[in-house]
């Protein structure tokens, strides 16, 4: 797991005291006073005594005081702080893992992914996502001019591996069926087997050799035909359990946000860049509130761990949930399932 060393050195009174608060807080949902600070934490220290050191953690920034209550709770910086430093983790319920390890056994890539992202969100209570792999380049077979009127023409798109995609392309001109036919011919002969990125390079000098007139339907069908392909090659995610965060309190009680949350999953673009971030990295990633860089994840924390074939990261997988959630017990799921998961999709010899 990455560290993250933190800002401000504690010594080892305020470590505990630190982590007594943040581990009461995370199972009771409640601000943490004084008196119940001296009760777990296992010190011999007054209450006024471990006020001072509260003072101290406020003062840096690690945990703040509800208006409503004279207790105390973490902020992003205090997560952040306990899970770098003080956390001890849980390791896996033999039950749990028995569940992993029977649901993620070699099978259809897309089967296993689902299952992947459904045992995340069951055994956590939370959100579980997949990141799929990306898909490799795509080739071009053959493409094709069809007029559909002056000027709206269907172009078609046969990739090496079979798939058809159709795009409509509006014009600025009439173009004869004749000149279409050239443009089809034009294509296919000097481009079948490019990605579409090498044929926006190779047009860019072969145009010269058409009439000044047909450049204008040759970079529509560029622009058009790569955007068709990015839109199915592109990385996706499989997303389970989302509704468990309509349990969940601390997501609940902010309506608003939560809606923020649900448009996020669905628009599914700055979600596919978060995680395509821990692709790169080693193991768990966790990114506490802010940390995400995306505003309908502020109070919520993501976690996460890239998954491999043949040794190879492919795609990751994680956690979405408040950021009063249980990480002792949500970090070795995430990183377990990440290595089964990779067990699973590596062929066998």
């Amino acid at each position: 797991m990455e560290s993250r060393p933190a800002n401000q050195p504690l010594d080892q009174r305020a470590q505990i005291l630190l982590k007594t608060l943040v581990e009461r807080y995370i199972a009771d949902g409640q601000p943490v006073g004084s008196r119940a600070l001296s009760r777990s934490s296992g010190l011999e220290l007054s209450p006024a005594t471990i006020r001072n050191v509260m003072a101290d953690l406020e003062e840096f920034g690690l945990v703040t005081s509800p208006h409503t209550s004279a207790g105390r709770v973490p902020t992003a910086k205090g997560y952040r702080l306990f899970v770098d430093s003080l956390l001890t983790v849980q390791p896996l319920q033999q039950a749990q893992l028995m569940e992993l390890e029977h649901h993620l056994q070699p099978d259809q890539p897309q089967r296993v992914i689902s299952a992947a992202s459904h045992l995340l969100s069951e055994l956590t209570r939370f959100a579980g996502v997949v990141v799929t792999a990306r898909k490799e380049a795509t080739r071009i077979r053959q493409l094709e001019f069809v007029g559909l009127s002056e000027r709206r023409i269907l172009l078609i798109i046969v990739t090496q591996n079979g798939d058809v995609q159709n795009r409509i392309l509006l014009t600025q001109r009439p173009y004869t069926g004749d000149e279409l036919v050239r443009a089809t011919n034009f294509l296919n002969q000097n481009f079948a087997g490019l990605e579409f990125d090498e044929i926006r390079e190779r047009v860019r000098a072969e145009l010269v050799q058409l009439r000044e007139d047909m450049s204008e339907l040759m970079s529509a069908a560029i622009t058009a035909g790569q955007d068709a392909i990015s839109e199915t090659s592109a990385s996706s995610y499989v997303l389970s359990g989302e509704r468990n965060l309509l349990e969940v309190e601390d997501l609940s009680s902010n309506m608003a946000r939560l809606r923020d949350l649900f448009r996020l999953f669905e628009h599914k673009t700055g979600l596919l860049q978060l995680l395509e971030v821990s692709r790169d990295a080693q193991g768990v990633q966790i990114f506490i509130g802010g940390e995400s860089g995306i505003a309908s994840l502020d109070d919520c924390t993501v976690v996460t761990a890239p998954y491999k074939v043949d040794g190879q990261v492919v795609g990751s997988l994680g956690v979405i949930g408040p950021t009063r959630m249980a990480y002792e017990r949500v970090i070795p799921i995430v990183d377990i399932t990440a290595r089964l998961l990779s067990s699973a999709l590596t062929p066998q010899n």
